[in-house]
């Protein structure tokens, strides 16, 4: 592929996704929105996050892995708790990640 046709690839792909996007804010500014809807559209964050977090702490290293020695998991199940605890973002991440590097030390 020449690079106009790659340019021109990634300019569409590029419109398509903003359309996409635009699409459901435009909407739903413009049409009433029924109650159930905007119940179930809470949880889409959550379920996106995840999609995409709980792959990478069940596979680490493309293996299925859910034992003590997953130090992904382990450290993914604390900051977990930090969250569900506390509900500060911050202190999930600080505590995730020293979880993460203490068990990778000691493991």
């Amino acid at each position: 592929m020449n690079s106009l046709g790659l340019w021109l690839l990634f300019a569409g792909a590029a419109a398509g996704t903003f359309a996409l996007r635009f699409s459901f804010i435009y909407f739903f500014g413009k049409f009433d929105v029924p109650e159930v809807l905007q119940r179930a559209l809470r949880f889409v964050p959550a379920s996106v996050l995840a999609a995409l977090v709980l792959p990478a702490l069940i596979y680490p290293n493309g293996t299925f892995d859910i034992s003590l020695h997953n130090i992904y998991l382990l450290a993914g199940i604390g900051g977990g708790l930090v969250a569900w605890k506390t509900k500060d973002v911050l202190w999930t991440i600080i505590v995730g990640m020293l979880l993460f590097w203490f068990l990778s030390w000691l493991l």
